[in-house]
C-alpha cells in the first residue's frame, strides 16, 4: 500500500475545530448582545449593516435551496458548490452582524400586540436554532469531507431545514424591525 492509498482511507478529526468554533462564535454573539455599543461612532451609518445581514441571509437561503435541488437531482458537485457559497455568505453575515453589534446598541422592537408576539416567537426560535446550526453545519460538511456519506446524509436531513429556517427568519426579523432603526 503506497502513501496515497493510506491517505484515502484516513479520516480527519474535525471535532475539536467544530467544538472550539461553536463555543467561540456563540460566546462572541452572546457577549455582543449585552454590550452598549461604541459611543460617538461616526465612521459610517451602522444601520446599513442590518440590511447587509438580510442580504447575506437571503443569499444563504437561495444557495441552500440550490444545494437541496442539486442533491435531489444527485448532482454532488453543484450541491457542494452551493454549500460552499452558503458558508461564504453565512461568514459574511457573521462579519457584518458582529460588527454591527459591536458598534451599535441593539434596536428594540416597537410593535405591540399580535405582531410583537409573532416577532418575538420568530426572534427566539431564530436565535436558538442559529446557535444549534453552527455545530450541525460544521459537522455535516466535515462528514462530507471525510466521505462518510451515510453519516453526512443523516445529519444533513436535520441541518438543511434548520439552516433554511435560520436564514429565512433572519430576513423576516430584519423586515419586521427595520422601521425602528
Amino acid at each position: 500500500m503506497n502513501y496515497d492509498e493510506k491517505q484515502l482511507g484516513k479520516k480527519r478529526n474535525y471535532k475539536p475545530f467544530i467544538i472550539v468554533t461553536t463555543i467561540l462564535l456563540n460566546s462572541v454573539i452572546f457577549i455582543l448582545a449585552g454590550i452598549p455599543g461604541v459611543e460617538n461612532f461616526t465612521a459610517f451609518d451602522p444601520t446599513i449593516l442590518p440590511l447587509l445581514n438580510a442580504i447575506f441571509n437571503s443569499f444563504t437561503f437561495l444557495f441552500l435551496v440550490g444545494a437541496l435541488i442539486a442533491i435531489l437531482k444527485k448532482n454532488v458537485q453543484v450541491h457542494r458548490r452551493f454549500i460552499y457559497a452558503a458558508f461564504t455568505t453565512t461568514a459574511l453575515f457573521l462579519l457584518t452582524y458582529t460588527t454591527y453589534h459591536y458598534i451599535a446598541e441593539s434596536t428594540p422592537f416597537g410593535g405591540t400586540g399580535l405582531i410583537a408576539f409573532i416577532y418575538y416567537f420568530i426572534l427566539i426560535t431564530h436565535i436558538l436554532l442559529a446557535a444549534i446550526i453552527v455545530p450541525l453545519a460544521l459537522t455535516s460538511v466535515a462528514r462530507a469531507w471525510n466521505m462518510e456519506n451515510e453519516r453526512h446524509k443523516k445529519i444533513a436531513r436535520w441541518t438543511m431545514p434548520l439552516w433554511l429556517y435560520v436564514s429565512l427568519t433572519g430576513v423576516l426579523i430584519y423586515v419586521m424591525i427595520s422601521p425602528y432603526y
